[in-house]
């Protein structure tokens, strides 16, 4: 496939579609494509024949595993009545799908990394849900501009004004409608547009997809009361509206659709838009509004401007039959060339830039040169990974990768052969390389291979990808959760390390106090040692010891987190102190200190959401609570409930199996990570055997 595409960094939007699983990403995706002309069919995610979802595992499964990315031509069609800022003018959208499962929101921090505007998607029944939560706080820690698109209105119990009070509300967003959906469930037939006063009716004989008319009398009263709303929050946030709101003149469209824009760009302002996608009912007005309303590259806020002669960011790593390892960047400044000179900055090697590929879904496409705004992948580069920097070696810069989770769920895998132990090894290295959330390493005591990723699903589909993509069959062991270990009180130890074996010795006193911190801080180390008793030059070794014991702590050898470390006191010998003896004088202290200062192990806590038939509840929360299920809230929708719970991840294992057997198959629930929680004393012995 050949893009014709313009280079003018101001006609390219780089979005990403981001939302809680089964809100209708990918169809979504599969529309804007259709219309755009990039497909010439629709395709299905039950007939797996959607142009993102191309791997076979996600054909199988009918989810999004890895974000795909789907360059396509956009120029928003002059309408009589209608006001575009953009009217006429060719846009390349360069769109990344993201997956909607909380286990692998890797893919969703990275893309959203590179990003400059997203769609937020939301089912117009299920409403903002728990992965929606986690994917919005992702795109403000990025403060991505982003637009609302409220899905599936189509559907029985949708409720438009429902979700946009959930998304002021749940989500904190200044949330406000400029296109609402006209009518609902079975009676949806278009939109109403409250910025041009327009009646959008569905038509797809027409090539917008609409006609436009006058709004119904029926819709007069609402939509004025909305647009009303709507002038008043930008008025809020704009001067120009402000003015005219205060003067009580009237707000020309176009003059409202720009002040929209500019306040959707500076983050201050979520438009909101109702539809069906699966319908084709309001598609084509939503990318009209990525078009209109989220930034250009140019337009993009940054905290530090990026000023390097080139400076471009890996953000996914993936390794294709044909192509090899593939490294997809996001070009922040200068251009990329075939045959250039690079410089990771993180390992100080230099590699020529290899060939330039444009990339849609599974096809590629190969190019002479990328802008700055641009995105592509690279075939042909070895030591570039994900979240390192691309620049010229004259001209070293860093900027900041992408923030991953620590993995929460690891498992014992061994190949079904015992001659295949060799190639597992090197497809697990592969697979590492390609998801920054999945780990492996090699267990100190049993020498067994342990995997570990996001969730039961996550490692799952790591088998699956073993045995599709590198034909290797596994034996995998009982799913482990991995625990975190913390004190509860505050506590000191004194350790002295003296060892005499004839000629030099070892001799080293270290001195510890240890302070519980809040959850969330890790381990804080602090030097207050006063008068030298410990000589500066062995500080280091002091800090690398506390760093290595805090790696395993007494309970279960888990990992010590949340506790704040000071250096109190200590004393050397002029010639038997070296580095080693203080670094396991201190390891030893910080032990000491540990058992001394009551300490717990700490457990992933996920936050659970059911969608309940009402006749299955009764069934579903006496699980929940036999699960040690804390019970955070229900709410009725219609002949079906939503119940919100924290549950700890080690009662979750199996829980999609269990809840179809309660419910008939009826019920469905999604989950997402909410904290660590200490281990109830009941519970302990399960957890520490396990």
């Amino acid at each position: 496939m050949k893009l014709h595409l313009t280079n003018s960094t101001a006609r390219i939007r780089n979005i990403g579609i981001a939302a809680h699983i089964d809100a209708g990403k990918t169809t979504l995706t599969e529309r804007i494509l259709y219309y755009a002309g990039a497909i010439h069919t629709c395709g299905d995610v039950h007939d797996g024949n959607t142009a993102t979802d191309f791997s076979p595992i996600e054909k199988d499964k009918g989810i999004t595993i890895s974000s795909a990315a789907a360059p396509c031509i956009w120029t928003p069609r002059p309408v009589e009545a209608l006001t575009r800022l953009f009217a006429g003018q060719q846009h390349r959208l360069n769109i990344i799908d993201t997956p909607g499962h909380v286990d692998f929101t890797a893919e969703v921090e990275r893309s959203l990394r590179v990003l400059d505007g997203a769609i937020a998607v939301f089912c117009g029944v299920g409403g903002v849900q728990p992965q929606s939560e986690t994917v919005w706080r992702q795109a403000d820690r990025y403060r991505v501009p982003r637009i609302a698109f409220i899905n599936k209105m189509d559907r029985l119990g949708a409720d438009f004004t429902r979700v946009v009070h959930e998304l002021r509300h749940k989500l904190r967003a200044n949330a406000w409608p400029v296109m609402l959906p006209w009518g609902a469930e079975a009676d949806l037939i278009g939109q109403i547009d409250l910025i041009d006063e327009r009646a959008l009716r569905a038509d797809s004989t027409s090539p917008t997809g609409f006609t436009v008319e006058a709004i119904p009398e029926d819709w007069r009263d609402a939509a004025n009361e909305a647009r009303r709303a709507l002038i008043q929050a930008v008025a809020d946030l704009d001067d120009e509206i402000a003015t005219l709101w205060l003067e009580e003149r009237p707000v020309p469209a176009l003059t409202l659709r720009e002040a929209v824009r500019r306040q959707t760009i500076a983050g201050k302002l979520i438009p909101v838009l109702g539809g069906s996608a699966y319908k084709h009912i309001g598609v084509q007005s939503l990318v009209d509004a990525v078009v209109d309303f989220l930034p250009a590259p140019e337009e993009v806020r940054r905290e530090s401007p990026i000023t390097a002669p080139l400076a471009a960011l890996a953000f996914k790593v993936v390794r294709h039959p044909q192509a090899g390892r593939l490294v997809y960047v996001r070009v922040y400044s200068g251009s990329l060339e075939k045959g250039l000179t690079l410089v990771n900055p993180r390992l100080g090697k230099t590699e020529r830039c290899g060939r330039l590929l444009r990339v849609f879904a599974d096809r590629r496409d190969e190019l002479e040169q990328v802008d700055a705004g641009d995105i592509c992948a690279i075939s042909g580069l070895r030591d570039f990974s994900t979240g390192d920097t691309l620049c010229l070696p004259e001209h070293p810069v860093s900027l900041e990768p992408p923030v991953f989770p620590e993995p929460v769920v690891s498992m014992a895998i061994e190949p079904a052969r015992s001659v295949d132990q060799s190639r597992l090894a090197t497809a697990l290295s592969r697979l590492s390389d390609e998801d920054p959330t999945f780990r492996v390493r090699t267990h100190e005591e049993t020498g067994q291979c342990l995997i570990s990723g996001m969730g039961e699903l996550h490692l799952e589909v790591i088998r699956e990808k073993l045995r599709l993509e590198h034909s290797l069959e596994t034996i995998a062991g009982a799913p482990e959760i991995a625990c975190r270990e913390t004190i509860t009180c505050t506590s000191e130890a004194d350790h002295l390390l003296k060892k005499q074996n004839g000629g030099s010795g070892m001799y080293a006193r270290v001195k510890l106090a240890l302070r519980p911190l809040e959850r969330g801080s890790g381990v804080v180390i602090e030097d207050a040692v006063v008068g030298g008793t410990i000589p500066a030059a062995f500080m280091n070794s002091v800090h690398r010891g506390i760093e290595d014991a805090a790696l395993a702590g007494p309970l279960a050898g888990s990992p010590l987190v949340d506790l704040q470390v000071r250096i109190v006191d200590g004393a050397s010998h002029a010639k038997d102190s070296n580095d080693q003896a203080f670094r396991l004088a201190a390891a030893e202290a910080l032990r000491e200190a540990v058992r001394a200062a009551a300490p717990v192990l700490l457990e992933p806590v996920m936050r659970v959401e059911c969608t309940v038939p009402e006749d299955h509840q009764g069934d579903i929360l006496g699980d929940l609570n036999r699960r040690r299920a804390r019970i955070v809230g229900i709410d009725q929708r219609g002949a079906e409930a939503g119940v919100l719970a924290e549950v700890p991840l080690a009662e979750l294992f199996g829980y999609a199996g269990a809840i179809r057997s309660l419910s008939r198959g009826r019920a469905s629930y999604s989950m997402s990570p909410s904290s660590y929680e200490a281990v109830p004393v009941s519970a302990l012995p399960a957890l520490l055997k396990g």
